[in-house]
């Protein structure tokens, strides 16, 4: 059996009557940027967030350096990020001259660990981004007690964490969050897009200002913006799914479920916990192990897709050579050593499920093989 990481195709399929017919009411309309459409969806979003405000951006790149900057961070200023993350995160900060400053992870849940928040923090720092790594929630209260005797704000990088919840609130529901909706997403478009979730209206319409090359009205530029809408299509065929991500994520939950009881026990695989308090997206399901890429490699043989998130640690990356971080040998032990380990295994929700037994018994055989292996080098029983 082939089984695919994530099958795109399916949503469309289970969706295409309702998509068809969103694509034909904007062809039609004759409005393709800042319509009805993005209205629409910017209110239903931000309801689903339990939020007041939603303003919808060209990725969720440009959401989170749009957050920053309508926060008024800038050049000389430094923003708190987790070491252990997809680069892009990082490189909003950067986008606003400020400078990143990494914080390790928690091992069991790879988020960031509020607990050595309190060490990053300097004069210079203006801002702390925190993201709900792989659909689980950062304990958002533990770093906004921090934050708050910092004077500043709290930033919710949730490109990966639609519909999860944090002590039963929707993650999105604080200060602010920016959310993608790149189509591997738990919410996402056919193309790139995002938004900045918030309850705050001046900073709300800071990002509509600065989305829209600086103006509200038309060549009425306040200030240098950029150009980054969400297009009325995409905005319209993410009102069609989102009625279906609650029911979506149930099903990722289940599959997530399945895997853990069916590999539980198994040396040398370490399973993703989820805190009491948390209800995780279960945006990816990650192991760990240090036989990652032969087991990935075996996986392959037998027609499983993995991919691994994130093999290069940021502060090793070409685009941050260089930097005080990179530079500092064993600064950061535990992002580089998630990097070496993390697996990722299909958790899409339209995973059959045959296709969750065929992964589990093909993880479950790998490990016990290598582990086998292992054994005969060394001579042990």
């Amino acid at each position: 059996m082939n089984v695919p990481f994530l099958d795109l195709g399916a949503a469309h399929d289970e969706l295409r009557a309702d998509i068809d017919a969103a694509y034909a009411r904007v062809t039609g309309s004759g409005r393709y940027l800042l319509g009805p459409e993005l209205e629409a969806f910017e209110e239903e979003f931000a309801a689903y967030c339990s939020a007041r405000h939603c303003a919808g951006v060209g990725s969720g790149l440009d959401a989170l350096t749009l957050a920053l900057r309508a926060l008024g961070v800038g050049p000389g200023d430094e923003v708190i990020v987790p070491a252990h993350t997809f680069i892009a995160t990082w490189l909003a900060v950067s986008a606003t001259g400020a400078r990143p400053v990494p914080v390790e992870p928690d091992e069991s849940t790879f988020v960031l660990s509020p607990c050595l928040l309190e060490a990053a923090f300097t004069p210079r720092v203006r801002a702390v981004v925190v993201v709900h790594l792989y659909g689980h929630p950062v304990d958002l209260d533990a770093v906004r007690a921090v934050a708050d005797r910092h004077g500043v704000p709290v930033v919710e990088d949730a490109a990966q964490a639609h519909g999860a919840r944090y002590k039963g609130r929707r993650v999105g529901s604080g200060q602010v969050a920016a959310f993608s909706f790149y189509p591997g997403k738990n919410l996402g478009a056919l193309g790139d897009g995002g938004a900045v979730v918030t309850d705050d209206a001046d900073l709300a319409e800071r990002v509509r200002l600065l989305r829209n090359y600086g103006s509200c009205d038309k060549y009425d530029h306040l200030v240098q913006g950029f150009n980054s809408r969400l297009d009325e299509f995409q905005a319209a065929v993410l009102r069609v799914k989102l009625p279906h991500l609650d029911e979506w994520n149930a099903r990722r939950a289940r599959i997530a479920h399945r895997y853990t009881e069916a590999l539980a026990g198994l040396p040398d695989l370490v399973l993703p916990s989820v805190e009491p308090w948390a209800t995780s997206a279960w945006h990816l399901y990650v192991v760990r192990t240090r036989h990652r890429d032969a087991l990935r490699q075996r996986l392959a043989a037998a027609g499983v897709e993995t991919l691994v998130h994130y093999p290069v640690p940021v502060h090793r990356s070409g685009a941050y050579k260089g930097t005080e971080e990179a530079c500092r040998a064993g600064a950061l032990p535990v992002a580089e050593r998630l990097a070496g380990e993390v697996l990722s295994l299909p958790v899409g929700p339209h995973l059959r499920e045959d296709g969750v037994e065929a992964v589990a018994a093909t993880v479950r055989n790998a490990m016990e093989e290598l582990l086998r292996a292992g054994r005969a080098r060394t001579g042990s029983r």
